[in-house]
């Protein structure tokens, strides 16, 4: 099947790369003359040459034209690039290759293609993995979630590569919410980090915020399992302790008080006020999610944040 990617970011150009060592891929890019002339995303992506079965074009329409279309646009833009071109993507498969929730509705990617594109068949590919790795060929495993079981197992085979190897689920809800959440708990983990709270306020963070994803993630009757494999504990481990996640050099910075690029996309900040939007409406315990929303929207600092979380009332485990 025909494959391509829809979002020329550093995540999209990576799997555009991968998946080119197959066959042929189009990458659909709003700058693509400078791709084209260049053969590699210097913007976002430098030092990464393009093979020659990676085509480059900024015409939607013509990339649409591919069977199987990798989403990899920024979740709060996802809705409307689908709205946009709804003629040209009827009944594609369409990947999700974003993580985080819908801050407008509170839900998360795949339940943003069946809304925008019921005959659309939706998928989601999600897991720990930073571009540069995958685009410079290094192994990653990733989960790729759809609920018609044929369909995954087709797209399974269509996206593993050489050096991406897939694991295939039907849990699409709780591959969302792995893959949203643990940018959250990475926001998190890099402020304790960069207030100099220490190793040990991080594994705790990583911790504790595993429970509010797992807690989440049975109000929304997602499989408990889910959350235990790479879409939630494998990306969580990922993203928490390496400063190639803009989400933990977001944290950084909150920690440090020091300014943070604003033109960076960081889903987690998003995807905090929603979730905590969310646990407050069904009633659940996610201090942490709250205290990460706080932060972003000044309400907090570092240490009225972390003042809230060791006060709290003792209890089991």
């Amino acid at each position: 099947m025909s494959i391509s990617i829809l979002g020329a970011g550093a995540f999209g150009t990576a799997l555009a790369i991968s998946l080119a060592g197959k066959g042929p891929v189009t990458l659909w890019a709003r700058d693509a003359g400078d791709m084209a002339a260049r053969r590699e995303n210097a913007k976002r992506l430098p030092g990464c040459p393009f093979p020659e079965t990676l085509s480059v074009t900024e015409s939607l329409a013509q990339a649409a034209e591919a069977e199987i279309l990798l989403l990899a646009v920024p979740m709060q833009k996802l809705r409307s690039v689908l709205e946009e071109h709804r003629a040209a993507l009827h009944g594609k498969h369409l990947v999700a290759c974003c993580k985080g929730i819908e801050l407008s509705t509170g839900v998360g990617p795949v339940s943003v293609i069946e809304e925008t594109l019921p005959e659309a068949t939706a998928a989601i590919l999600t897991g720990p993995s930073f571009a540069a790795d995958i685009a410079r060929g290094l192994p990653t495993a990733l989960t790729l979630a759809c609920a018609d079981p044929a369909a995954g197992e087709q797209l399974q085979a269509e996206l593993t590569t050489a050096n991406l190897r897939l694991y295939r689920t039907t849990d699409t809800t709780g591959a969302e919410l792995g893959g949203a959440l643990k940018n959250v708990v990475a926001i998190a983990s890099g402020a304790a980090i960069g207030a100099g709270l220490g190793e040990s306020a991080r594994a705790a963070l990583m911790t504790r915020g595993y429970a509010e994803m797992q807690r989440l993630a049975a109000h929304l009757k997602a499989e408990p399992t889910t959350l235990a494999g790479l879409s939630g504990f494998g990306d969580l481990t990922l993203t928490c302790t390496s400063e190639q996640s803009r989400n933990y050099r977001l944290g950084q910075s909150l920690g440090q008080g020091t300014p943070f690029d604003p033109s960076t996309t960081v889903e987690g900040a998003a995807t905090a006020r929603a979730v905590d939007a969310l646990a407050r409406e069904a009633a659940l315990d996610m201090p942490i999610t709250r205290a990460v929303a706080g932060l972003l929207d000044n309400q907090l600092d570092v240490a009225g944040a972390m003042k809230s979380l060791l006060t709290r009332p003792l209890k089991e485990e």
